[in-house]
């Protein structure tokens, strides 16, 4: 509590605080995060229960029906399911694989990054060559490729298996940024007086690196981080719309939108449209946020 008022009271609370745009974006991204979080009870129908479902209320417009439909804000798709509350479930799914694939890709980018940048010569020289193969390979394809290799060794996999791809194939091609970004400035921060004093009393270099080293080097972590969110997201939408993604049987925002967009052509157009604009609302706040907190810890590139 005690670090949470210091951080209000402190220059990135300030920067906050006069900062409507980041204000806005902050209530809308927590909006989206809760009804995500607590879709089973904020949303008014649950679109995974088959029981609920009727075939008659099938493709209906966004509007308020008559008691015995049931009230579909934004109507809902070709099985009945409540868009609305689709959207909620959807998103957990969404938000949950691109929250998990950039913690894994932190995790695994700053700890390569603080090796490369710290203890040079073939470290820095192999961890930078694996960087570059890495950043040939777009995460799309190698979505594709885990999935075809998957599917063929494990046919009888359950489709379950099909979120782990997801955050394996984001993770893959996501810990590149943050282990480049990490190695510049600990390359920087190694050569300053703080570190050579710990050399000299004899400290670890692992230690230096946990204690004094990493402390330093969050701050453009961070930002990076909350910016990939977004991308992540979005990159798990376009694989789950390609069908490499999430099953239909637990649809994301992706599978969502490629439903719907079977019968965009046909008049139902709010089956694609109002997944798409929750994906876009959930990509811009975050990318938003991360915007202002770059901003906020570098006043200089402002």
């Amino acid at each position: 509590m005690r670090a949470l008022q210091q951080w209000w009271n402190g220059d990135v609370g300030y920067s906050f605080r006069n900062s409507p745009v980041a204000i806005a974006a902050a209530i809308v991204a927590l909006l989206c995060v809760f009804c995500a979080v607590f879709a089973g009870w904020v949303a008014p129908h649950n679109p995974f229960d088959l029981t609920t479902l009727e075939l008659g209320d099938a493709r209906l417009p966004p509007a308020w029906y008559p008691e015995g439909s049931g009230k579909y804000w934004l109507g809902t798709d070709d099985q009945g399911r409540d868009i609305l509350s689709a959207l909620m479930y959807g998103a957990r799914i969404s938000l949950a694989v691109g929250v998990l694939s950039v913690i894994l890709s932190v995790l695994i980018g700053v700890s390569l990054g603080l090796l490369a940048g710290f203890l040079g010569g073939w470290v820095d020289t192999f961890l930078m060559r694996l960087c570059d193969v890495m950043l040939s390979f777009p995460a799309i394809l190698v979505a594709l490729l885990i999935a075809g290799v998957g599917r063929a060794l494990f046919p009888n996999a359950p489709d379950t298996l099909a979120l782990g791809v997801l955050v394996l194939s984001i993770t893959l091609t996501g810990w590149v940024q943050y282990a480049r970004t990490v190695r510049g400035t600990t390359m920087v921060e190694r050569n300053k007086e703080y570190v050579q004093a710990a050399r000299v009393t004899g400290v670890h270099p692992f230690r230096i690196m946990r204690k004094h080293v990493l402390p330093n080097v969050l701050g453009p972590v961070l930002v990076l981080a909350t910016i990939q969110v977004a991308t992540a997201i979005i990159t798990e939408a376009t694989l789950s719309f390609l069908g490499v993604g999430a099953p239909p049987t637990a649809p994301s925002l992706g599978t969502l939108i490629r439903v719907g967009n079977d019968y965009l052509f046909s008049g139902e157009w709010w089956i694609a449209a109002f997944p798409g604009l929750m994906l876009v609302v959930i990509a811009l706040s975050v990318n938003l946020l991360g915007d202002w907190l770059r901003d906020a810890l570098n006043p200089k590139l402002q």
